[in-house]
């Protein structure tokens, strides 16, 4: 097939340090090029891949000094995606709902991959009114909020399964992956360490949205047991995960995925969490970490971490979490909407002139 991947042009793909989808994105295009599909990825210019490259600008956006204006470069990456329109037989979106207005009057196969939070009031009149758009979801409890969206099916991410080797030694300390802030509960992973008697290391990244609240608790990572490392990309990661007795991930929003649950398990490393969002989907209690209710608990399960099989762990990341068989599910997804023949959706009356873009018949 040709297919377009459209990525975030927040972080390049993949990823320099932190970056969620655009890591998943990667994985995906990769492996639907090893699988002999002709992919082109629209993306930042310092993106890597063995797909073709369009750049719809030339760095990543968050670590461009220079960008002011993110949503001007991602206007130009819908101009380069629909000027190309009539070269995909699918064009796979991963930059949530920017693309909509457009999709629905462009008679091209495409779908889109909802990434983040769906529990914002703010998107249940958007999704309403384009319910006609197919989406994907990346766990069944993201769909929670949004029961009549256009659901083409759940994927959940993949990894590669070379990328990262599994350490089957028990840690030393315990870990933190993930953003500085108050969804994720990095001053309960503190308390958590601190209530176990154990080292944690938090290797994270604070956005400016996040400087507030990073400031409110910084004093907490003055405590002795802690050290902060900062963000970190591979090969650091897997030592990282690899290294470490468990991965804590306690927390406080309905989380999509958490794409450093399997990161862990792929390390061999267990995972502590709370069961929020989509952590009773990925996890199974017992077997690849413990789910647990709260701080109390969690301490309590850092005293059963020997009673977890750190083969398991990596065993249930081969069964259920590779990039393979993410790519099989997204094909299987990707063949049926493109067998069917695209709708041709009026414009509404009213629509701006700009927005009446020509049919691809009418294009030379």
């Amino acid at each position: 097939m040709k297919i377009a991947q459209v990525a975030p042009l927040y972080e390049s793909v993949p990823p320099k340090l932190y970056g969620g989808t655009e890591r998943v994105v990667s994985y995906l295009t990769e492996e639907l090029v090893r699988l002999g599909h002709e992919v082109t990825l629209f993306a930042s210019g310092d993106s890597m891949t063995n797909a073709r490259l369009v750049p719809a600008c030339k760095k990543a956006l968050r670590l461009d000094p220079k960008c002011v204006d993110q949503m001007a470069h991602h206007v130009l990456l819908l101009e380069k995606v629909f000027s190309e329109r009539n070269n995909f037989d699918l064009i796979h979106f991963h930059i949530d709902y920017l693309h909509f207005p457009l999709s629905r009057r462009v008679p091209v196969p495409q779908v889109t991959t909802l990434h983040g939070r769906l529990d914002i009031p703010d998107l249940q009149p958007l999704y309403r009114n384009f319910q006609d758009m197919p989406v994907i979801s990346i766990s069944d409890a993201q769909r929670a909020p949004l029961p009549a969206a256009n659901w083409q099916g759940t994927v959940y991410h993949g990894l590669p399964e070379d990328r990262l080797r599994a350490f089957y030694a028990p840690g030393k300390y315990l870990a933190f992956l993930g953003r500085i802030s108050p969804e994720k509960g990095v001053d309960q992973a503190i308390e958590i360490a601190k209530g176990a008697g154990m080292p944690l290391k938090i290797a994270a990244k604070i956005d400016r949205a996040d400087s507030e609240y990073h400031a409110s608790i910084r004093h907490l990572f003055d405590s002795p047991h802690v050290e902060f490392v900062g963000e970190v990309g591979y090969p650091e990661k897997n030592s990282f995960l690899g290294n470490a007795a468990a991965l804590l991930f306690p927390i406080n929003w309905p989380e999509p995925f958490g794409l450093v649950m399997i990161e862990a398990m792929a390390c061999g490393t267990p995972v502590i969490a709370y069961p929020c969002g989509s952590v009773p989907e990925i996890m199974e209690d017992g077997v690849t970490g413990f789910v647990v209710p709260g701080v109390k608990e969690a301490i309590a399960a850092v005293g059963k971490l020997g009673d977890v099989d750190r083969a398991g762990c990596r065993n249930y990341f081969e069964q259920r979490f590779t990039a393979t068989r993410m790519a099989d599910d997204y094909l299987n997804i990707y063949r049926r909407i493109a067998g069917k023949k695209p709708a041709n959706i009026a414009v509404p009356h009213g629509v701006p002139s700009w927005m009446k873009l020509p049919s691809p018949s009418s294009t030379t």
